[in-house]
């Protein structure tokens, strides 16, 4: 019982509506930042009026010292002339005291708001002098005053002789300026807070209507009512019309491209069938090892056929997406591990430049399933490895202008490029290498299938595979991917 209790608080966070969500979680921003604001601008002004007040007792305190000097009879004379009235009316808190210190046995001075009563001076622990030999220090007078004082230690003649000055003055002064500034404040922030909600309100209320221009769509589409969502859409909400209308046309061609998929594999089936009825008839002891290779066979090409399905149904669709700089990074720590007497460098390259070993964005984000971008760098980077001396290159950035795959209506692609320096290929030889379990370097270990299979994975994203000559001497495995583009990634 007690957990229901803790859980049910949250379930006002479960609202269903956009719109609500969307004004609750404004609203509470909108609050925070209201009070944030009002406490951040009140600690400022505090700061700023303290210190002012220092400032005033610093400038009446020096007053003072200018205006006292050693007189005949080795007494203390003078009658600063503060300009304040309330040095001079009983009980104000605001006090000035001359002091003499040391073997100066002189009457000290003060302040006629002082009266008979005196000042306490705390310890230099409690209260040290700063670097200027003054300090500031609070304390409460014998009316109940809240004091800030200010004291410096004069040396008054040649003789050494020395005094004590304090001024202090009234907090009360400053709590009061501190008070009426953040009552308006507050009551300002407070009717631009109102406004600021309701004009917030209306923006969103207003700017979510195209999402439920965009849901009657859909609801038309699943009543049957219409086949594509048409109609104009702002700029933010134009790539999820498009997305869904592209899902749409992906989902005919993939009953289409299935009924032809269930040819060939109903084809590639007929004689491991065949071959599989004949010889269960038998049952000797050689026929089952014919039975198994031909049951690998059957399974090898219902895997492909499989494969190549899926592929064709999550191309361009919104829900189909691999980051490339987590794919490549893990990769690339595996082979290290695997490989560490080789050095492996590692370039993301966005429109905001390019930043070795690090991504310098997040807009390198691929249409395609994560697991079909392992497999095909993954291939790429393990023959890397295999065939280099010392280094390794993965360079991944957004692809030179005008260059595409095979669909050229798509407006985003990546390149990707992983080059060693290795012994490479003759151009009479790439050809062979992207051939299904073609080996053309029998003294490394590998099964010949890696290049073709990164071959036929990128043609299935209507991509593009290229290899050539690298600066460096080895292969340069070069791929043009669709990639997501930046309003919806």
């Amino acid at each position: 019982m007690a957990a229901k209790s803790e859980i049910r608080p949250f379930r006002l966070f479960r609202v269903k509506s956009l719109t609500l969500r969307v004004l609750l979680f404004a609203t509470l921003w909108y609050m925070i930042a209201l009070v944030t604001m009002a406490v951040v601008i009140s600690a400022l002004y505090r700061q700023g009026a303290e210190r002012s007040f220092n400032d005033l007792l610093r400038a009446q305190l020096y007053n003072v010292v200018n205006s006292v000097s050693v007189g005949d009879g080795e007494s203390l004379s003078g009658s600063p002339a503060l300009g304040d009235l309330r040095f001079s009316q009983p009980g104000t808190g605001w006090y000035w005291l001359v002091e003499p210190l040391g073997s100066f046995n002189a009457a000290p001075l003060a302040s006629t708001s002082l009266g008979l009563t005196n000042l306490p001076v705390p310890s230099f622990e409690e209260s040290p002098f700063d670097q200027n030999y003054e300090r500031f220090y609070g304390m409460t007078d014998s009316f109940g005053n809240k004091l800030r004082i200010a004291e410096t230690e004069v040396i008054l003649d040649e003789s050494g002789r020395a005094a004590r000055f304090r001024v202090s003055g009234n907090l009360k002064v400053v709590e009061d300026e501190i008070g009426g500034f953040s009552n308006r404040l507050y009551a300002v922030l407070g009717m631009f807070g109102i406004g600021g909600l309701l004009v917030n309100a209306v923006t969103i209320v207003f700017g979510l209507k195209p999402l439920d221009r965009a849901r009657r769509a859909l609801e038309r589409i699943r009543g049957g009512e219409a086949e594509r969502i048409e109609g104009e859409f702002p700029r933010e909400i134009e790539p999820l019309a498009n997305e869904i209308n592209a899902l749409i046309d992906s989902n005919r061609r993939i009953v289409e491209r299935a009924r032809m998929q269930v040819g060939n594999l109903a084809h590639s089936l007929k004689t491991p069938i065949a071959v599989l009825l004949n010889e269960a008839r038998v049952l000797e002891a050689p026929h089952g090892d014919v039975i198994k290779a031909q049951a690998s066979s059957m399974q090898s090409q219902v895997g492909t056929y499989l494969n190549r399905a899926r592929i064709a149904a999550q191309r361009e669709s919104v829900l189909s997406r691999a980051e490339v700089e987590p794919v490549v990074e893990r990769l690339v720590r595996v082979m290290r591990k695997l490989n560490p007497d080789k050095q492996f460098d590692v370039l993301f390259e966005g429109p905001g430049g390019a930043v070795a070993g690090q991504s310098p964005g997040h807009g390198l984000i691929l249409a395609m399933e994560s697991q079909d971008l392992e497999e095909i760098l993954g291939n790429l980077i393990e023959n890397a490895a295999r065939h280099a001396e010392s280094l390794i290159n993965v360079t991944a950035r957004p692809a030179p202008e005008g260059e595409v795959g095979s669909d050229p209506g798509r407006r985003s692609w990546l390149e990707i490029i992983v080059e060693d320096d290795g012994p490479g290929l003759d151009p009479d030889q790439i050809g062979e290498a992207l051939k299904r379990g073609r080996r053309l370097d029998e003294s490394k270990p590998g099964t010949g299938l890696g290049l073709s299979i990164v071959k036929e994975i990128t043609s299935e994203y209507q991509g593009k595979l290229g290899l050539s000559r690298g600066v460096r001497g080895g292969l340069l495995a070069r791929l043009i991917l669709p990639a997501l583009s930046r309003d919806v990634a």
